[in-house]
């Protein structure tokens, strides 16, 4: 027997299903109630919804918990699980064996290579063009060499997903080489997807390159780390922009727009502006303060989460993995003090305790990426190499859902009630208002 909440609205009442996930969160289908009712739900933000059913990725942000396909987050990275291994996982809802493992890893590398026509087009770009601005054009522009009048048949959406997670990598690698003015360079099959990455971002064709195995594990855990999360900004915006019927290449565009955002995907970026503004660790209390003023407009970056109120569990995965990185490259770096007593002060701090202000992913990765030689421009950039991976699991999912309707999110209309049109000759003189 189905379960219902009861709605009162102006002595009318309203029976709205309840509705549990796995594990137990309770939502109420208002799917009914503007179509029976002709009322709506006010939720901005949608911070209270829930826009979709999915199996791919589960958060609890009370209890700091990741898992992807029900695989907490540090088994994967703690394991020997690789790029294919978390890749497949989310596309395809199990972990591989070993002949599916090689298979699919096998297909990803036939495809890294992109169509010479498509490395054109970066010539086209500002030699001083943002790197987020050039993977949005090009990135969009793979629709225009691989076309399917029918996106939702299985085998199209599933060679798509494909071809988009193997040349991502190699089109954000082009758009770095070529915004500092160095000759492109191929994937090569012999290297895992992090070793080719690194191998494409840093190689020279004067000499031999070799990614070193520390840096390469760091940084498929690094992408790991960020392949999927939920219903956040940049994947609503793609399956939005798939709910219309667009080719995947185009949502997958639309998703790093999204992600190009200062508050999404360029916190990391963020992070790092912060604490060179605050320059030494003698300055932290200083700026503690400034935090504790709610005069003063200074944000503390990397700090607390819209969905996470306990510890990131990404962050302290990552906090190690940056540990490693530096003492690995000898690198001395005070920016990372800085940051190791603002952790210290965030989680001993009541201020910060009792407002959840825990260290975010972002507040590390930065740090780590900029002791691997990654620069600024390219840290969104990373990130959206990584969350293709997810974005295509949601798109996927998303696609082949049987009764999938376009989104179409209602307003509260508060503009002006309707009026006459008055010509031009007969209107009042009005006072500008810009």
């Amino acid at each position: 027997m189905s379960e219902n909440a009861i709605l009162n609205v102006r002595g009318k009442e309203i029976k709205l299903p309840i509705r549990e996930d796995t594990f137990g969160g309770v939502f109420l289908d208002v799917s009914k109630l503007q179509p029976q009712t002709k009322m709506c739900t006010y939720d901005p933000g949608y911070t209270s919804t829930g826009s979709c059913e999915s199996t791919i990725t589960f958060i609890d942000g009370g209890k700091g918990i990741l898992l992807y396909r029900g695989y907490p987050i540090e088994q994967l990275v703690e394991s020997t699980c690789d790029f294919t291994d978390a890749a497949y996982l989310l596309l395809n809802g199990e972990l591989p064996d070993g002949n599916q493992h090689k298979a699919f890893e096998q297909e990803l590398k036939s495809h890294t290579m992109v169509h010479e026509k498509l490395i054109e087009f970066f010539k086209g770009f500002k030699s001083d063009a943002h790197p987020m601005a050039i993977m949005v054009g090009v990135v969009g522009a793979l629709s225009a060499f691989y076309e399917s009048k029918n996106w939702r048949d299985p085998a199209q959406a599933q060679i798509s997903c494909v071809r988009l997670i193997a040349k991502v990598p190699t089109l954000a690698a082009i758009a770095y080489r070529t915004s500092v003015g160095q000759p492109i360079v191929y994937p090569k099959n012999e290297y895992s997807m992090a070793q080719n990455f690194l191998y494409m971002m840093f190689s020279s064709p004067s000499e031999e390159f070799k990614p070193d195995p520390i840096l390469a594990r760091a940084m498929e855990v690094i992408m790991i780390l960020h392949m999927d999360h939920e219903q956040n900004a940049s994947t609503s915006t793609v399956r939005v922009a798939g709910s219309s019927q667009a080719n995947p290449y185009a949502c997958i565009a639309a998703g790093i727009s999204c992600l190009w955002g200062p508050s999404h995907g360029g916190a990391n970026e963020a992070v790092l502006s912060m604490l060179e503004e605050i320059g030494n660790v003698k300055y932290i209390t200083e700026y503690i303060a400034k935090v504790k003023d709610p005069k003063d407009p200074f944000r503390l970056m990397g700090f607390g989460h819209r969905v996470y109120k306990s510890y990131d569990p990404r962050a302290k995965i990552m906090r190690q993995i940056t540990h490693q990185v530096l003492e690995h490259l000898k690198v001395v770096d005070p920016v990372l003090d800085l940051a190791m007593e603002l952790e210290r002060i965030a989680l001993t701090d009541e201020y910060f305790i009792k407002r959840n202000l825990y260290p975010n992913v972002d507040f590390y990765s930065g740090i780590c990426l900029r002791a691997m030689g990654i620069p600024v421009s390219m840290f969104t950039v990373l990130f959206a190499v990584s969350r293709t991976v997810g974005w295509c699991a949601q798109w996927k999912e998303m696609a082949l859902e049987k009764g999938n309707r376009i989104s179409r999110p209602r307003q509260i209309y508060s503009g002006a009630a309707t009026r006459a049109y008055v010509p031009l000759d007969k209107r009042a003189p009005t006072q500008s208002k810009m």
